[in-house]
């Protein structure tokens, strides 16, 4: 493929954006960060008009795929009526119904505009609530940027310290050492080293925050009695479980992965799947602690949040996923479990050790010699080279994936683009 006009506003935009992006994790694309016109559906157009069928998906929000007309006739709707108040809307409280309706911990929703912004109101929660200051996060586990939970998500091991008890490390330059002191790190899937921490630091951890399902890194799911054994421990030591189901939420099931897994948090946080693609994030939980935010004792504010037009879209949105009992978010789960054991099977004919795991509409691609892949460590004896390779043929061949071996399946993807997609992976296993 040429990607000649790309390149030309790539190198357009570094003269005025640092590193041509607006945000880091778009850096790692070949041959250099590509730029696009159009996407509608499963598909995506980039500026030169090479056309892909899209598992990148916004990296996640796009649920629906891209432009879903109940979501823009919406939206479209609302900008008639207004952009934003500086009070409330009846448009934020239909969605606030709608989603505690799906979500099971959500006895009440306090709405934001990043996963980021939403992880950190749960964690000042959690430290409200309790009066104490420890936050337990696992080890390769992603909650955003900010300083005091930015740690830890892709440490090298060289400084990491042993698997038992992680050392602390900062994901950036430019975070102080003291946002980490208050952090106790320790590896997923690892019921008994959670319950030493606890026994470690006797009435100091405020709260437990994991991704349900690790799919930042690698789409790890939990061990079987993991999530429950969280639970019991949080419950036990009076801690607060969080989970992070800003990639999980609506996406794995309707109620997220509470719903999935059939454990049920303290506080839980969304983001990408609810609107569509519009700026919006949730922080949800248990009445009797969501209570602090509304009786001004735990401050949560932004000029943004509960904005008209994106509570259109979550509105529109949430309405089209549980049309049926959520009829289209199945039929793409079983899409994307078809596509998983295409990828496999092609990668087997071709002689690789190759491991799909996840769920049908959020699952991992990678080169292992093993498939027991539970944690950050173990998902490090991923062939990374192989799967560049891999992700660069796909790329030829009209599949746009992101390179780190995330896949996210829409439910406008269709049996064909499946197809396609499945032939496409034969083809580029040969590169790996």
């Amino acid at each position: 493929m040429i990607f000649e006009k790309s390149r030309q506003l790539y190198e357009r935009a570094c003269q005025t954006t640092p590193g041509g992006i607006h945000s880091n994790v778009r850096a790692n694309w070949q041959p250099h960060p590509m730029f696009y016109d159009h996407g509608k559906g499963s598909r995506v157009w980039d500026a030169d008009g090479n056309e892909f069928i899209d598992y990148v998906l916004g990296r996640g929000p796009l649920l629906l795929g891209h432009s879903p007309a109940p979501v823009i006739e919406a939206v479209k709707k609302q900008l008639d009526r207004g952009l934003l108040y500086a009070g409330q809307s009846d448009v934020e409280v239909e969605a606030a119904e709608r989603f505690c309706k799906l979500v099971p911990c959500a006895d009440m929703v306090r709405f934001a505009c990043s996963g980021s912004e939403a992880v950190h109101g749960a964690i000042r929660l959690a430290r409200g609530i309790t009066g104490r200051p420890k936050i337990l996060r696992f080890e390769g586990h992603y909650h955003g940027w900010y300083d005091n939970i930015a740690w830890n998500y892709a440490p090298p091991l060289e400084k990491a310290g042993p698997r038992e008890w992680p050392i602390p490390q900062p994901a950036s330059k430019g975070q102080s050492a003291s946002d980490g002191f208050n952090l106790v790190i320790r590896p997923f899937n690892d019921l008994d080293l959670v319950k030493a921490a606890f026994e470690q630091d006797p009435g100091q951890i405020a709260g437990v925050i994991c991704e349900a399902i690790m799919c930042n890194t690698g789409a790890i799911l939990p061990k079987p009695g993991f999530l429950e054994g969280l639970r019991e421990l949080c419950t036990k030591n009076e801690a607060l479980l969080i989970f992070d189901e800003v990639i999980t939420g609506f996406r794995v099931a309707l109620g997220g992965a509470q719903e999935y897994t059939g454990v049920t948090p303290d506080v839980a946080v969304f983001a990408k799947g609810m609107s569509s693609g519009f700026p919006v994030s949730a922080i949800a939980g248990k009445r009797e602690y969501m209570q602090a935010f509304g009786d001004l004792s735990i401050t949560h504010a932004g000029t943004y949040n509960a904005g008209p037009p994106v509570m259109a879209a979550t509105v529109a949105t949430l309405d089209v996923l549980a049309a049926g009992g959520g009829a289209l978010l199945k039929a793409a789960i079983k899409r994307g479990e078809r596509l998983m054991a295409g990828i496999a099977e092609a990668g087997r004919r071709a002689g690789k050790k190759i491991c799909v795991r996840g769920i049908g509409t959020a699952f991992h691609v990678s080169f292992n010699e093993t498939t027991e892949v539970v944690d950050y460590r173990s998902y490090l004896t991923r062939d990374a080279a192989a799967y560049g390779r891999f992700w660069a043929a796909l790329q030829e061949r009209g599949i746009r994936a992101i390179p780190g071996g995330l896949w996210f399946v829409s439910t406008a993807h269709t049996d064909e683009d499946i197809d396609q997609t499945i032939a496409a992976a034969g083809e580029a296993m040969k590169a790996v």
